[in-house]
């Protein structure tokens, strides 16, 4: 039987991280120079459990592969150094004008980010699946906008903090839908700089 499990790459924040966005989440949707709220259910927010930096998503994926993609994963990490990114603005997915995913932009150690994940991209493309088509734009999903004349109503003043982020290891998570939203699940951890 060959059972299949839907799987991302990613980057966890810390903690501090999380608390700082679901900060910045809240005062989006408290409106800007309107005064008027955001409607109850114009965006679905991310919960701060679910918060991080997605490098590739596979989607639903043999259970077979999972030692081949532990594997890759471990290589990839191992010949790069830890590097540090830091939150940097706020924006919107195509744009704040009809925005569809509310995100959180990264600063920093960008060349880093980018060097590492071009070369996860060709290890999960050589491994059988198709190149993602879209450039990668490193950033941290806040919300999905469910009702775009609604979501006019979002606080564009909010001034995010620009926090640290160490990063220093990768995970493999599986993702199960449920309605209540996703449930993570870390099936793999693979450390930078490091041989695991």
């Amino acid at each position: 039987m060959n059972q299949k499990i839907r799987l991302f790459i990613a980057i966890d924040l810390p903690e501090v991280v999380k608390g700082a966005l679901l900060s910045a989440a809240v005062l989006l949707g408290q409106g800007g120079q309107t005064g008027q709220r955001l409607p109850d259910g114009a965006v679905r927010w991310v919960k701060p459990e679910q918060l991080h930096l997605t490098l590739r998503f596979l989607g639903d994926t043999a259970v077979s592969q999972l030692p081949i993609l532990q594997d890759q994963l471990t290589r990839l990490t191992a010949q790069h150094p830890a590097f540090h990114l830091r939150q940097n603005g706020l924006g919107a997915f195509p744009n704040r004008k009809r925005p569809r995913v509310v995100w959180a932009g990264l600063a920093g150690e960008l060349a880093a980010l980018q060097a590492m994940q071009a070369e996860l991209e060709d290890r999960v493309v050589a491994l059988g699946w198709p190149r993602e088509e879209r450039p990668f734009s490193p950033h941290i999903t806040l919300g999905r906008v469910k009702d775009v004349s609604r979501a006019q109503a979002l606080n564009w003043q909010v001034a995010l903090a620009e926090l640290a982020i160490e990063v220093t290891a990768v995970k493999l998570v599986q993702s199960e839908l449920r309605p209540s939203g996703p449930v993570y699940t870390v099936r793999h951890v693979a450390y930078l700089g490091r041989g695991n």
